[in-house]
């Protein structure tokens, strides 16, 4: 099963989330992560409440191959869907479930789930085995 880092968090929550240096260290310790992302002006931003952290469009192929793109505003989906469409990113705000762009269904924690869904428990308290990934603050105490 694939580990998600929500917002990079892999060891409990923390002040740091969405940061890129951070994002990089989840990824280095082996772990995929969500990230939360803005554009705005021409501009991406990563942040969860906001646009916080202004990063280059190469930040987002350079961890590509692990990232789950949480966007934020529907100009970043467009970006997305326009100019990286090869990345795996989705967007939702108070829905059950949503697909990625990849095909994979993200769904809101005790939700029924099948082999293609990422489940979101924040604090990996459920058998979640039978989900194909599981987006987390903290795997360390599992």
């Amino acid at each position: 099963m694939i580990k998600i880092a929500h917002r990079g968090n892999f060891a409990g929550p923390s002040h740091k989330e969405n940061q890129a240096y951070y994002l990089m260290d989840a990824i280095d310790a082996g772990y995929d992560v969500e990230l939360d992302l803005w554009r705005i002006n021409d501009l991406l931003w990563l942040g969860h409440n906001g646009p916080q952290y202004l990063v280059p469009e190469s930040f987002l192929l350079e961890i590509g191959h692990a990232a789950w793109i949480h966007c934020k505003n529907l100009e970043a989906l467009h970006f997305l869907n326009v100019t990286f469409p090869q990345l795996n990113y989705f967007w939702h705000q108070e829905v059950d479930y949503t697909l990625t762009s990849q095909g994979y269904i993200w769904a809101y924690p005790g939700k029924d789930i099948t082999n293609r869904t990422v489940i979101v428990d924040l604090e990996n308290s459920g058998d979640n085995s039978d989900a194909f990934a599981i987006c987390s603050d903290n795997f360390l105490d599992n």
